[in-house]
């Protein structure tokens, strides 16, 4: 049986024994939202209604109480594994899991060989991508995110730093075709961009509202890509401020702009936020971060 299965299973007993989901919550340690999920999913799965739901919490079915039974015997099996592992918990050890968007990577991987070094039994993972890793089914310990706070309410969300971009372009590209004189004149020019949709970046968004869609030349769905044919002079286009400051082949076409910031936040679930691998994590890089570039 799956792990989630089991998780589901010990919520539900916790639900028949107490008759409360609030109150299931507070002895599990979770939010409440957690618990309605880990029922829902255990009567989708089992195919059968475990609970009466009533204003005064919920009571269980016959097949509830059944469960209840079964439950009581694997719950007092568990506590006892529990309790003969509970010191690991305290340990910065096992793998630690952290995702982030490609971009932060120049940024990030020293900290996490830092980290790593100051706990030798770490098995450290990165993962890059721009998709969202579900925290809630355990695919990262730590997810670094960018743009506007989703409404996960199993998550703690802490504000982080916020990354200033501008409009830049090669000087190979400046020498071929000239720097625009003004913002009207930007049309007419040749622009690095995303392939599809890119309304979730502030300022993509104004680019697709500035320039028509002719003018981006070259698209990609992939940011290194991306900044790899700014370099190259296949057009203009946005650099992160910290990525292009000192780069003698680069030209700043339009300083950055308070529209155009994105905002980056720590992310971590809320049943594994506490834990002294995660907190001695966060404690780390809020403080190495003090000194990158953009702070």
């Amino acid at each position: 049986m799956p792990i989630d299965t089991w998780d589901e299973i010990r919520t539900a007993f916790q639900v028949a024994r107490l008759g409360t989901v609030s109150g299931a919550a507070e002895v599990l340690g979770v939010h409440h939202a957690t618990v309605i999920r880990h029922v829902d999913a255990l009567e989708k799965r089992l195919g059968v209604r475990l609970f009466q739901r009533h204003a005064r919490g919920y009571t269980p079915t016959e097949a509830g109480q059944d469960l209840l039974r079964v439950a009581q015997a694997t719950d007092d099996q568990f506590s006892q594994f529990a309790a003969r592992i509970r010191g690991l918990g305290e340990t910065v050890t096992g793998e630690l899991v952290v995702t982030s968007l490609p971009d932060l990577a120049p940024l990030l991987t020293p900290v996490l060989v830092g980290f790593q070094a100051l706990h030798p039994g770490l098995i450290v993972r990165y993962l890059t991508d721009i998709r969202l890793f579900k925290l809630e089914y355990g695919e990262a310990h730590v997810a670094i995110r960018a743009g506007r706070a989703l409404d996960e309410p199993d998550n703690v969300v802490q504000p982080f730093l916020q990354i200033c971009y501008a409009l830049y372009a090669a000087r190979s590209y400046v020498e071929q075709f000239g720097l625009p004189e003004d913002e009207a004149a930007l049309a007419s020019h040749r622009f690095v961009g995303p392939d599809g949709d890119g309304s979730r970046v502030p300022f993509f968004r104004w680019l697709a509202q500035v320039v028509p869609p002719q003018a981006l030349t070259f698209r990609t769905t992939d940011m290194r890509a991306m900044t790899e044919a700014l370099l190259s002079g296949a057009g203009i286009g946005f650099l992160p401020v910290w990525v292009a400051r000192g780069n003698a082949e680069l030209v700043e076409v339009l300083p950055s702009r308070k529209e155009w910031e994105v905002e980056v936040r720590l992310v971590t679930h809320v049943d594994l936020h506490r834990t002294a691998k995660v907190q001695s994590f966060l404690a780390y890089l809020k403080r190495e971060a003090k000194s990158w570039p953009m702070a």
